[in-house]
């Protein structure tokens, strides 16, 4: 007898070196909860609240092809007006621009900011559509997406967003990815409070009065003395909820965007959209403003957590290997793959062939994490990192062999 209990407790010492990793899973489990229960509430508003919209779209060196048939997409909502704020060394998107019944603004200005800003300024609707030059609406995009501004309290509103025509494995993950938020983190902040963390540049709805409210801090963002040049999706739905108002997603309004298929160009967006959430989040969890919306204080805490705590996971993979602990490292890895699976199950629900992706999701998720914390060791540096524009002594400027054009500023029909 005495043996037996001597070897069950040299057993549960062996195992007890992994406790740390199953506190924490419990402890991260427990914040997905707080999260997906309100999550799973979410639904979209209803109602015959209409406004006029108009369309305002920074372009620069986009794909022809995939440019007209999102144009054609905008124009097929029945929207206001269109506007496409063109960089001057982007003649082939110029000349596309010329098949439509849309408004032109031909800018040398670089950077999206500045785009924005022109766009939204030539706009004459109450409510402004930002998009993406790559960017495709579903017929009824504008009218559900009008229809939380019903509320006088909302100031903008965000869509549903998947990857268009994915294909090969770092697209159709990116549209997994794109489920997960929108049916989980977007979900539950628009039910907790209404207060979305960021309304995503691909399409985001604003009132244009708010736009024209907040477009000089908008263009004079900084962040420890440098100015920001990209960020800016995040930085105008922080504007929005500081000065009181609300942002809320409309998962019925759904839009689709081409996403990188290298994973160079993959990991280079990855970068610079997670200096920005840094940025973004590090400034709002300093302000007082955030902590009005405690769930969202609640989510922002929990991502910039999430960035530390996930790459435990894989440590302790690398130590069971090393250990020879080969029932220990199947055990770990089948949990991998069930628990991501149960995460992402709406998507699953609509692509069930994506369950045999989901071990590649986890991998890339531990990628991303380094990616993230690579981001914060960086976060003062200000680049596009997948266009020719960086800041360079306090200035945007364009970099490489871009240069504009010898056109002028207009707006025509």
């Amino acid at each position: 007898m005495n043996g037996l209990f001597d070897g069950t407790l040299v057993n549960l010492r062996y195992y007890l070196v992994y406790l740390p990793l199953g506190v924490l899973g419990l402890v991260r489990w427990s914040c997905w909860l707080v999260r997906r229960a309100p999550a799973a509430l979410y639904k979209p508003v209803q109602n015959d609240f209409r406004l006029p919209m108009s369309v305002v779209v920074p372009v620069y060196q986009e794909d022809p092809v995939i440019f007209a048939r999102a144009i054609e997409s905008w124009l097929a909502n029945d929207v206001e007006e269109v506007i496409l704020v063109i960089d001057a060394t982007d003649r082939a998107c110029q000349d596309i621009a010329l098949r439509y019944p849309v408004s032109v603004v031909i800018t040398d200005v670089p950077g999206k900011r500045d785009a924005l800003v022109r766009g939204w300024e030539a706009a004459r609707t109450d409510l402004v559509a930002l998009v993406d030059s790559d960017t495709i609406w579903a017929d009824d995009v504008a009218a559900e997406a009008c229809k939380p501004f019903a509320d006088p309290k909302i100031g903008g509103v965000g869509t549903r967003q998947n990857v268009y025509n994915p294909r090969g494995f770092l697209q159709r993950v990116n549209d997994m990815y794109l489920d997960y938020r929108y049916f989980d983190e977007n979900a539950a902040q628009s039910v907790m409070g209404r207060a979305v963390s960021c309304l995503s540049g691909r399409t985001a709805v604003y009132r244009r009065e708010l736009l024209l409210e907040i477009s000089e801090d908008f263009m004079a963002e900084t962040f420890m003395g440098v100015p920001c040049m990209s960020g800016d999706d995040k930085r105008l739905t922080t504007l929005i909820l500081e000065r009181g108002h609300l942002a809320f997603m409309q998962r019925s309004a759904r839009v689709w965007s081409t996403f990188p298929g290298t994973l160079r160009i993959f990991l280079k967006q990855r970068l610079r959209w997670a200096r920005n959430t840094w940025r973004s989040d590090l400034r709002a969890l300093s302000r007082r403003w955030v902590w009005r919306h405690p769930f969202l204080a609640f989510t922002l805490i929990d991502k910039a957590v999430s960035s530390f705590t996930l790459l435990f996971a894989p440590v302790f993979m690398t130590l069971a290997v090393v250990r020879q602990d080969w029932f220990f490292v199947a055990c770990l890895a089948a949990w991998w793959w069930i628990s991501r699976a149960m995460k992402i199950l709406p998507h699953l629900v609509r692509k069930p062939s994506s369950f045999f992706l989901v071990p590649g999701f986890v991998l890339l998720s531990f990628v991303m994490a380094v990616v993230k914390l690579c981001a914060l060791a960086t976060i003062r540096k200000q680049r596009w990192l997948t266009r020719q524009v960086s800041v360079e002594n306090g200035v945007v400027v364009r970099t490489g062999n871009s240069r504009p054009l010898a056109v002028e500023s207009e707006v025509g029909a």
